[in-house]
């Protein structure tokens, strides 16, 4: 096999198996706000989680979790001290995703709908971040207090519901 030194200076030698392991990791951990068997809406004010220990792509250890502090540091730090890797959340605040992102956690937010049916997507792959159901027809995100399908500084369509003008 031959060895690449421009990537691995160290000498390693790339194998598909050390590709597959990168990509998947054989021991993982995750962790979902949740609220009543449902994600939590919002993950910089929800309190519970459950840490689900996944290996070679089964559960194998559940427990609970309680988040008290509101600092988006603090809880990162919590989360990166239980060794959590991925994060299943609803809505997520850029200060708090840059403090679990900087600690080394993946967030995937902007989910909703039963634990259960979230986590099962993860485990099979098919779970993607809901902000890209959130983009419009021309895949820009919402800013901040902006209506979706909404330009910044445009007004919202007369017939939208909850308008009043």
């Amino acid at each position: 096999m031959k060895t690449n030194r421009n990537a691995f200076s160290k000498g390693w030698e790339f194998s598909p198996r050390l590709a597959r392991w990168l990509l998947h990791p054989v021991f993982m951990k995750i962790a979902i706000a949740h609220w009543q068997r449902r994600v939590s809406p919002v993950f910089d004010v929800a309190d519970r989680l459950i840490l689900i220990t996944v290996e070679d792509g089964r559960e194998v250890h559940r427990e609970s979790l309680r988040l008290a502090s509101r600092d988006p540091f603090e809880r990162a730090r919590k989360l990166a001290e239980q060794g959590v890797n991925v994060l299943l959340c609803g809505a997520v605040s850029s200060a708090l995703e840059k403090a679990l992102n900087a600690a080394g956690i993946q967030v995937l937010g902007f989910l909703g709908g039963e634990l259960e049916s979230n986590l099962a997507a993860f485990l099979d792959g098919k779970l993607n971040d809901g902000r890209a159901l959130r983009a419009d027809r021309n895949g820009r995100q919402p800013h901040s207090g902006e209506r979706p399908g909404v330009g910044k500084g445009q007004k919202p369509p007369a017939h939208a519901p909850g308008i009043r003008r």
